[in-house]
């Protein structure tokens, strides 16, 4: 308690300091500095919470001054500060509304925000990343999504980026057993590769980082379908020309899926006419052979 007094002290002495008096302007820049030391000291003795409030204040002194680097820094430091805090409570199974998980994901939000309205995209897409990981790990997959999902958006000019971040959509997706979402999103990642990878001269196909997720693409793509089994008449055509790839009868067909090794089309092959047959068998014995050429967390999905 007594340290709770003395915080509480110390934070009204400064706040008093931001009063308009007559014919004195406050000290805003002296105030910031201070919130700031007092939020490293509080955070020293594992008082989280409290030195996030003070980051809170440092960010609207810095408003203050329009100085919107410092805003989003302060803004930053606080939103990991509830989130630890957060982390912390869940961790000792403490009773509670999630309030400091709210508080974080209020400060990441005016953060990114305000890199935005900088001009820098990048700076924005990494904190939704690393809002969306904490959700992830706390099993918050839905909330999850919208952030994966944001920093994709904001990372549209720099592509291999862009589609790091649509794979965690596409992973939230599948762990929540929306298997149609994550369909689309694959089908999404693969068409975003195809266009913007870099070729070799004289291939159609992308290389290095980009062929990789083509690849990881096409095996999800296939495995969902398989998994789904949707009816021909609700196949939508770009759904349909991938299956119709792996049709048994078709003639040559590894030479127009010429970005998958041999061994990788023949497996796929495999599991579509297991599947088409209904040999759970050699599903089993698929499953194996295909974690060992191409992990994909579809694949375990199919199995069950």
């Amino acid at each position: 308690m007594a340290a709770d007094g003395d915080f509480l002290l110390r934070y009204r002495a400064v706040s008093n300091k931001l009063k308009k008096r007559f014919l004195r302007k406050p000290n805003v820049a002296e105030a910031s500095e201070q919130f700031g030391q007092l939020a490293k000291e509080l955070k020293q003795q594992d008082c989280l919470q409290y030195a996030g409030f003070c980051n809170l204040a440092m960010a609207r002194c810095e408003q203050t001054l329009f100085n919107a680097p410092g805003e989003a820094m302060a803004l930053t430091e606080a939103a990991r500060l509830f989130m630890q805090e957060e982390k912390e409570t869940q961790r000792l199974k403490c009773p509670g509304f999630e309030e400091h998980l709210q508080a974080a994901i209020n400060c990441y939000s005016f953060a990114i925000k305000v890199y935005i309205e900088l001009n820098q995209p990048v700076m924005a897409a990494s904190l939704c990343l690393e809002l969306g990981n904490s959700l992830k790990d706390m099993n918050k997959l839905g909330e999850a999504v919208v952030y994966f999902q944001r920093a994709a958006e904001l990372q549209t000019q720099v592509p291999i980026e862009c589609l790091l971040s649509l794979g965690y959509v596409a992973s939230c997706k599948i762990m929540t057993r929306d298997y149609d979402g994550a369909l689309a999103v694959f089908t999404e990642m693969q068409l975003l590769a195809q266009e913007k990878g870099l070729h070799a001269p004289g291939n159609n196909v992308p290389v290095g980082a980009f062929l990789d997720i083509i690849v990881k693409c096409e095996v999800s793509r296939v495995l969902l379908l398989m998994l789904l089994q949707p009816p021909p008449q609700k196949l939508l055509p770009e759904h349909a020309q991938t299956l119709e790839k792996y049709d048994w009868e078709a003639f040559d067909t590894h030479s127009h899926v010429n970005y998958l090794t041999e061994e990788v089309f023949l497996l796929l092959q495999s599991v579509v006419m297991a599947c088409q047959e209904n040999d759970v068998e050699s599903l089993k014995i698929l499953q194996v052979e295909l974690w060992y050429v191409h992990y994909t967390p579809a694949l375990f999905s199919l199995a069950h």
